[in-house]
């Protein structure tokens, strides 16, 4: 036998040598998926090529795990295919045994090797059909094999998809990215007289009919189909609420009537009712005025310490804007109502009313909560303190409460003579401003004060000089409210939640859109305007004919009440009581009596516009907005009030703005009885 050729010499050298094909096919039973498809394709190229001698790569395993190539004969290619993994012993002789099985691989051979510049898609960028691999696939593979080696990478996704959001969403900074422009949401800007500018000369040439007459005949039936039922309904609670009679008296309560000047009527109605539920004799009340509605005689940092002194002057506090007697009269058939606590009673407590237990009573208390706890202390002390008594009783109440708060808030309670008497006036007066229409004139609420426009935080057209008067006015009102921290105040979301009081230029241009020709008559019942020159000139310029309680009455004739907040404002209440429709443009007790004592008046209806100041911040910050289009808006708006009609109590409702039913039954009226206001 010749010497061994080079690729035997090479071949893998076994305990046994396989002669039969069939014998190493079974000796690479335990070899991997991928030397055996190596194996079959060996196979079949030594099939194809019998003896020629064809240069073929066939491989064999090194000392360093390498694979060496070279030339095998065709006629030892059958077996050597199969003897790949070794079958001889020292040489290249024949024999026989069995085969040994190979060794498990160290690691999948799908796995990148190094040092042998080879990968799943092939080596030295040489894709799988051979040909070579475009940079995209080179830089493909590379990433996929960074993540199949740092799986822990992964981890970093959540990471990584935070941090583009946040950049994405212009929170960093960062000045080569995108800017984001905002804009502010429709509504949340004020842009009135923009609007106004531009309707102005479409808002002149409309010749549309007056609103004041427009409804009256509607208004009148309502009057005639529910007065009747309204009535039969009310004087049936009235007639089984009726006391039997007054028993002797529990004892004296007094309490302080807080705030301006209806929140003090709410205090007084209340506070009959109270004392007529609990059989006890009620004080004529005190009126503890706030910082906004003090009179001139008192001074900031003064100390009242109240003594109950019939002959001090706390007691001509309620004569100067209410009729006592009056008052008195009215209710001595329910309570009792006397100027002062007797001697004897006073002894106790050394003539002074800070020795009086105090009840602190939470707000909105039912009336069950002062049987049972403040009843037992009234009838052991003979006299308790309530202090404060602003909406210190529930709106919910059984019919006997809700008719004492009914003859106290709508009977008893008229206004003093001087006040009625001045009223009686402008009313008139106004009557005669409004011949065109046949007396008949529009009242308007208007809450454009300076305190008012400083506590809604909202921007108007004012700048940076606004904005210091403002902040001046909030800290001089209302010290580090506006200023705490972590408070955050967003005029735009105020003004989009219909938050902000009405401007004089937004209500002539409400009241336009909404009907009201020029020549209207309107009575414009508020306070000091905030820069009424500059803000009353559009209103005034809208309806010429607009009278205030100023300019109806002479200087001589105001100087009584001039420097009395709570006197200025009856007569704004009395005069808008008579108007032919009430508008209000901001919440708060004054409308809200005034509409419930319209109600009481009228038999359970009354014209008031209450527009949708939502709604209203969306018309006016429209600049497309047309004259037709806006109102045809507005009418719709006036029309959803006037489809109220009698509105019936609710139970969470109050019964001084919903009169309806409990309030109206007028058995318990006299014959010379008259509106509050009249007197």
């Amino acid at each position: 036998m010749g010497p061994p050729s080079r690729a035997q010499q090479h071949q893998p050298r076994c305990q046994h040598r396989v002669t039969d094909p069939l014998t190493a096919i079974s000796g690479l039973r335990f070899a991997s998926s991928g030397r055996e498809k190596r194996i079959h394709r060996y196979q079949h190229r030594a099939e194809v090529t019998h003896d020629a001698q064809i240069p073929i790569r066939p491989r064999r395993r090194s000392a360093d795990r390498g694979w060496a190539t070279g030339s095998i004969p065709a006629a030892t290619m059958q077996y050597h295919a199969y003897n790949r993994l070794g079958s001889g012993g020292g040489g290249g002789g024949g024999g026989g045994g069995t085969p040994s099985p190979p060794a498990s691989p160290r690691r999948s051979p799908r796995v990148y090797r190094r040092g042998s510049g080879k990968g799943i898609l092939g080596r030295g960028g040489v894709g799988p059909q051979g040909g070579p691999r475009a940079f995209p696939q080179r830089m493909v593979w590379m990433i996929l094999s960074l993540l199949l080696r740092r799986q822990a990478i992964f981890l970093f996704a959540p990471l990584l998809y935070v941090s583009a959001m946040l950049v994405y969403m212009g929170t960093l900074s960062i000045d080569s990215g995108v800017r984001i422009i905002s804009r502010s949401p429709p509504g949340s800007v004020y842009r009135s007289p923009r609007l106004y500018e531009r309707l102005r000369p479409d808002m002149d040439a409309d010749n549309s009919t007056d609103g004041v007459s427009s409804g009256a005949l509607t208004y009148h039936l309502l009057l005639i189909v529910f007065s009747i039922d309204l009535d039969l309904i009310a004087c049936l609670l009235f007639l089984l609420s009726l006391p039997l009679g007054l028993p002797d008296s529990n004892g004296y309560i007094y309490v302080e009537a807080n705030g301006g000047l209806n929140q003090q009527r709410t205090s007084i109605c209340n506070a009959v009712a109270v004392a007529g539920y609990l059989n006890a004799t009620l004080i004529i009340p005190n009126f503890h005025y706030h910082s906004i509605w003090r009179d001139p005689s008192v001074q900031a940092g003064q100390i009242f310490v109240i003594l109950l002194d019939i002959s001090d002057n706390w007691c001509s506090k309620f004569d100067d804007i209410y009729d006592k007697d009056h008052f008195i009269n009215t209710l001595k058939n329910d309570v009792r109502i006397v100027d002062n606590v007797p001697e004897f009673i006073m002894d106790r407590f050394g003539h002074n009313m800070s020795n009086v237990f105090n009840f602190k009573i939470k707000a909105w208390s039912s009336i069950q909560y002062y049987k049972d706890n403040v009843l037992p202390k009234l009838i052991e002390e003979r006299l308790i303190r309530i202090s404060p008594f602003a909406n210190r009783l529930s709106f919910d109440a059984p019919p006997a409460v809700q008719r004492l708060r009914c003859l106290a808030n709508f009977e008893a309670l008229q206004f003093s003579n001087p006040i009625a008497n001045l009223s009686e006036k402008l009313v008139s007066r106004m009557k005669k401003h409004s011949k065109d229409t046949n007396g008949r004139y529009i009242a308007v609420h208007l809450r454009f004060e300076e305190d008012m426009v400083a506590f809604s935080c909202c921007i108007f057209d004012g700048g940076e000089e606004e904005k210091q008067d403002m902040d001046a006015a909030r800290e001089r009102g209302w010290r580090g409210k506006f200023t705490k921290p972590g408070r955050v105040i967003r005029p735009g979301a105020i003004r989009i939640n219909g938050k902000c009081p009405l401007t004089p230029l937004e209500v002539g241009l409400m009241l336009r859109s909404m009907g009201f020709s020029n020549d209207t008559a309107i009575y414009l019942a508020s306070g000091k305007i905030y820069k009424a020159e500059k803000t009353m000139a559009p209103l005034l310029e809208m309806f010429p004919l607009l009278q205030t309680k100023e300019t109806l009455a002479s200087a001589e004739e105001l100087a009584p009440f001039k420097n009395y907040s709570s006197r200025m404002a009856a007569l704004d209440y009395s005069v808008c009581l008579h108007s032919e429709v009430f508008v209000t443009t901001q919440g708060g007790n004054f409308p809200h009596f005034l509409i419930g004592h319209r109600r009481y008046m009228y038999g359970g209806h009354s014209k008031t516009i209450k527009p949708d100041k939502r709604k209203l911040a969306l018309l006016f910050d429209n600049q497309n907005m047309g004259w037709k289009s806006l109102k045809r808006q507005m009418l719709n708006m006036r029309a959803h009030s006037d489809a109220k009609g009698i509105e019936m109590k609710r139970s969470t409702d109050s019964i001084f703005s919903f009169p309806c039913p409990d309030c109206m039954c007028h058995a318990n009226k006299t014959e010379n009885a008259k509106p509050s206001s009249a007197r």
